[in-house]
């Protein structure tokens, strides 16, 4: 097995763009702009008015609009237009929609999300006394349509205040040097929802965030039966992470280094002995998380993580040797729970139960070196636990700068990203994440609640309830 090398790391509005009308035809008719229109739907006994229609997007995008209005999933709605249902992939300019006109929708919610009355409700807008209330975790966020995946991801990396402090310094105007339009595109929606999930009491709807990743990452934008399918979640955190890694860069060194890489990045090391020749040598590679590998005989997360780091070596037969890790600021684990089953031509969820702790101790898989480096702190570490019983400080002074942080190996747990079900291509996704003041806050999409930490530790698999899928660790610094 190889052991860790690199650093540690420190963790392991809606708007739409209004324009103009054009110059009235007559003194009663109006000249839609191409893009937008304003109609009213009637739905049941209640009437939505003022509802922008933008017509250069298909109409599933009308149908979530009303999804987070009406709670009714956009596969069971039934819009009546000129000449029939509206249809997902119907083109506009052949309805007719006029601007003011009013429709009417048929179709039953899940659970009915009364639309707010005066708009999003900001912190900063409610009684002082509301506002020690609602600052309790932040907002949750509507599902658009078997969008899961996508709001447990965004819940968990809300978690990094690194990370929203790097997204707040991103401007929307300058993207760096060989970014693509659509990964600035991505980035800038990622700060805006994380913006609005800080600032509203109420329910965020991320439309423009999931149209903009579906823009990026097309495959995120699959259909069946004119429906929006579910998606893994794994996927959409290693993409959502990779583009950030592209466009969030540090000025402070030279070149500007990516400040993902310094929160999530890990190295990993291997030295490679080759049994035939007799000689040695060191492969690098950086990912931005580690593969807890489960087979018969893993019952625990340092088990998977053994074998995951085991596997990288396996890839060239003649050769032995072990894999270190240097991590950083936040370390991500990643249960590989799904297989590809030729028999059913579907992924396959491995349901056994995995324990994980809620301190984890990445020390045995370091690089000598890494872990020379690690003893002093974490000495230091073991005084400060000492110190609250009386006990006598066993380590020496540290010799480094003052104010500098230093890591000790030891990381704990912030977030999980759990899935419930037996496909990845079905279930449901939800993110678990602990507060500043301790306490855990389960985000199931727009219905946050606060949950005990011993439920937590039950996300360890072994049936159909919710598992643990990703887990994100944070570095305990001395």
């Amino acid at each position: 097995m190889a052991p860790i090398t690199s650093l540690l790391p420190k963790f392991i509005s809606l708007s739409m763009l209004m324009s103009s009308y054009m110059a009235s035809l007559s003194p009663t008719v109006k000249v839609l702009h191409p893009s937008l229109s304003t109609v009213s739907v009637k739905w049941q006994k209640e009437t939505f008015p003022g509802i922008e229609i933008d017509t250069s997007q298909p109409p599933v995008v009308f149908k979530t609009q009303l999804y987070t209005l009406t709670g009714v999933p956009p596969e069971r709605q039934k819009i009546m237009v000129k000449g029939g249902i509206l249809k997902d992939d119907a083109d506009w300019s052949t309805l007719g929609v006029k601007d003011g006109q009013k429709l009417m929708m048929i179709g039953t919610a899940d659970e009915i999300v009364k639309a707010p009355e005066k708009g999003p409700v900001f912190v900063e807008d409610l009684p002082e006394e509301e506002q020690v209330v609602a600052l309790g975790h932040s907002a949750g966020l509507y599902n658009l349509g078997n969008t899961c995946y996508m709001n447990s991801t965004l819940q968990c990396l809300h978690s990094v205040p690194e990370l929203k402090s790097a997204l707040l310094s991103y401007s929307d105007n300058v993207r760096g040097n060989g970014v693509d339009q659509a990964s600035h595109n991505l980035t800038v929606a990622t700060r805006n929802t994380f913006g609005e999930l800080d600032q509203s009491v109420r329910p965020v709807a991320p439309l423009l965030f999931l149209q903009t990743l579906r823009k990026k990452y097309p495959q995120f934008a699959q259909q069946q039966n004119n429906v929006y399918m579910q998606q893994d979640a794994e996927e959409c955190w290693t993409q959502l992470v990779y583009t950030l890694s592209q466009t969030l860069t540090s000025e402070t060194s030279e070149p500007p280094a990516g400040q993902m890489k310094e929160l999530f990045g890990i190295d990993l090391v291997s030295r490679v002995h080759c049994a035939e020749s007799g000689e040695e040598s060191l492969e690098r590679e950086s990912v931005y998380s580690l593969k807890c590998h489960i087979s018969h005989d893993v019952n625990h997360l340092h088990e998977g993580l053994k074998h995951g780091l085991k596997s990288e070596l396996e890839k060239a037969s003649p050769s032995l040797g072990r894999t270190a890790l240097y991590t950083r600021e936040y370390l991500t684990v990643q249960f590989v729970r799904f297989f590809w089953k030729r028999e059913s031509n579907q992924k396959a969820k491995i349901l056994r139960k995995v324990d994980y702790p809620l301190e984890l101790d990445v020390y045995d898989f370091c690089s000598d070196e890494l872990k020379q480096k690690l003893q002093a702190p974490r000495q230091m570490l073991r005084d400060a636990e000492n110190a609250k019983f009386g006990l006598k400080a066993q380590g020496k002074a540290s010799s480094s700068k003052e104010n500098e942080k230093q890591l000790t190996g030891i990381y704990d747990l912030i977030a999980v990203l759990t899935h419930k079900g037996r496909s990845a291509d079905s279930g449901h996704y939800v993110g678990w994440v602990k507060q500043d003041d301790g306490k855990w806050i389960e985000f199931d999409d727009d219905n946050p609640s606060i949950r005990k930490e011993e439920e937590i530790l039950k996300l360890s698999g072994g049936g159909d309830w919710h598992m643990a899928y990703i887990c994100l660790y944070k570095a305990r610094v001395i």
